[in-house]
């Protein structure tokens, strides 16, 4: 343990503590503008520097490990002067132009500035070159806003493992940009939006549908179905000054409403059918490996419904590719049946629907341009809205979310299990799988706490799970005993663990679900901003109790779902659910050509 003053307050702290955490645990905050905890700890912008006695230069306390008997000053006049000319300095290579921001009143650097109060900027002079970098349907890069904190750096580097995002030059000619003067649409980045959730000012940012989507609500010709994934209902209050973790489904469904859409409907209602056809595709593969002994059958078999994973592993593991499930992803489903399935049963033209998908995630903009999600000559897509381009929409039409009345999904692509809700976070795919095809086999629901497989939940980086199938039915008599090894893993990082595995020959699993983000989706690259995994947690438990409090919870147990195979699919993986639901994937290089 380690004495030290703060303040004139004498703490005690375990030794390796850092200034910036002992400081907190007196309810001391010191400002912090790069600082990310258990992320980004670099020092870069040096807001943060307190006063040490004894010591000449002030350090910036993410950095500096206490010492015994240390006497530290946090808002000293030598402080509060270096921490004002500093941000002057970042400011005086930044654009003013606040009020036209896309992030005005949601910037951590304006925020910073009214903390620290500077009402003035008095250096002037060169400003660093501009580059708009517009070559993706994702992310946004603007360098003429960025402050060089290199969080986007750390993110893609040590959380995803992809590393495209890195300083480049030296000095003021610094950039944090792909490397030879690449673009983002260039090199094999996998839109999946996670620098865009740590940027903290303008300079990263998901590339707006707004207008496309007004566009469509205001033509008279046009019919508009929007659709929103599970994550949305768990994050979208947060815009709107409510706790993390407040279900608001109701709301958001009223809200939608508001905004003109023509119908709403929930993408847990193909998430439902993604389970079904899945494990029909999980099915057949372990009918011909254990049963037949076919070893030319892919396993592990690995799921396929997070777009920035897909483009992941096309670009970095594109031998493996033949691993992934064929599924399109639920929304790519639900937009497929919009303009199919639904078409004729209200007899509407496919050619004058234009289906919107809310979506916690950017590279669903990527996913819908992709020429394999086309049906009929027609995207099974037209539209897709982050969380936080949502919420500005409901804003700027002036509707009260906090009060408007509460509304259900229309029928008859709303209703959902609350196997659905939980595809949302890490381990939800997997867990609503097991649920579905366990009974299929065993004739029984499995044994577990309100139907949780505790080994998949949490947060780690990979999960794994074993589970023995016993008394199958008579069909199914092959697996009898059969011990299903499964793995879960969020973040690409984890994916590449287990890719390795596979392409050592060492991988043990039968099932692997991997979705790109950290947390799964409920962490998206689209999803309201935050820093720490205490948020993640309570949108996380926010699903799980969505899916405890439905009646149905097993997505085979839908009706709807059941409907739909007797009216249009017909079966399973069958011909027509293999035009509108499934896909194939492209192998694909490192560079692009510009």
């Amino acid at each position: 343990m380690v004495n030290l003053t703060i303040n004139n307050k004498k703490i005690v702290v375990n030794e390796g503590t850092t200034i910036l955490e002992a400081a907190k645990l007196i309810n001391v905050t010191i400002p912090t503008l790069c600082h990310l905890e258990g992320v980004h700890e670099l020092g870069s912008c040096r807001i943060c520097v307190v006063e040490v006695e004894g010591e000449k230069n002030l350090p910036a306390s993410c950095m500096t490990k206490v010492r015994e008997g240390m006497i530290v000053h946090t808002d000293s006049p030598r402080v509060r002067k270096a921490r004002k000319v500093l941000y002057e300095l970042l400011l005086s290579d930044h654009p003013k132009e606040c009020l036209n921001c896309n992030r005005n009143q949601n910037c951590e650097l304006q925020k910073l500035g009214e903390k620290i109060n500077v009402e003035e900027h008095r250096f002037d002079g060169e400003m660093s070159l501009c580059e708009n970098d517009y070559s993706n349907p994702s992310i946004v890069r603007d360098t003429s806003k960025c402050i060089l904190c290199r969080r986007c750096v750390t993110i893609c580097n040590e959380i995803q493992g992809v590393g495209i995002l890195n300083p480049q030059y030296r000095g003021f000619y610094t950039v944090i940009s792909p490397g030879e003067d690449l673009m983002l649409g260039n090199v094999a980045c996998t839109y999946c939006g996670q620098c865009t959730t740590v940027c903290p000012v303008d300079a990263l940012k998901e590339r707006s549908s707004i207008d496309d989507v007004l566009n469509a609500l205001f033509d008279p010709k046009k019919t508009v179905i929007v659709q929103s994934a599970p994550a949305i209902r768990a994050a979208l209050g947060e815009e709107f000054g409510y706790e993390p973790g407040t279900l608001v489904t109701g709301q958001m469904v009223s809200a939608l409403r508001e905004l003109g859409f023509d119908y709403v409907f929930d993408t847990n209602f193909t998430a439902d059918l993604t389970i079904i056809e899945e494990g029909t595709e999980l099915l057949h593969r372990l009918i011909s490996a254990v049963r037949d002994s076919d070893s030319s059958i892919k396993l592990p078999m690995i799921t396929s419904c997070s777009p920035g994973w897909i483009k992941f592993i096309e670009h970095y593991y594109p031998d493996l590719t033949d691993h992934l499930s064929s599924c399109k992803s639920p929304h790519m489903m639900l937009g497929a049946l919009c303009k199919s399935y639904f078409a004729k049963k209200v007899g509407i033209n496919s050619k004058d629907i234009f289906v919107v998908s809310v979506m916690p995630c950017t590279a669903k903009k990527y996913e819908i341009t992709r020429p394999e999600m086309i049906n009929d000559n027609l995207p099974n897509v037209d539209a897709v809205l982050t969380t936080r381009e949502l919420a500005k929409m409901i804003k700027s039409a002036g509707i009260d979310f906090k009060n408007i009345r509460t509304d259900t999904f229309d029928s008859p692509l709303g209703l959902s299990t609350g196997a659905a809700d939980i595809f949302g976070n890490t381990g939800g795919v997997m867990e609503a799988a097991i649920r579905t095809v366990y009974e299929l086999v065993t004739g029984r629901e499995p044994e577990f706490d309100k139907l949780h497989v505790e080994p998949l939940m949490g947060l780690d980086r990979i999960k794994r799970a074993d589970l023995t199938i016993k008394n199958v039915k008579k069909e199914w008599s092959f697996l009898e005993n059969v011990t299903l090894k499964v793995a879960v893993t969020s973040g690409l990082q984890g994916a590449a663990v287990l890719l390795d595995e596979i392409k050592s020959g060492l991988s043990p699993y039968h099932f692997i679900e991997v979705m790109g983000c950290p947390g799964g989706c409920i962490s998206g690259g689209g999803q309201p901003r935050m820093t720490d995994n205490n948020v993640r947690l309570k949108r996380i438990e926010a699903l799980y109790r969505e899916d405890e409090n439905k009646e149905l919870r097993k997505s085979h147990t839908n009706p709807d779902i059941t409907k739909l195979y007797e009216d249009f699919l017909g079966e399973p993986l069958g011909h027509i659910s293999h035009e509108y639901l499934h896909t194939i994937y492209t192998k694909r290089d490192m560079y692009i050509k510009k």
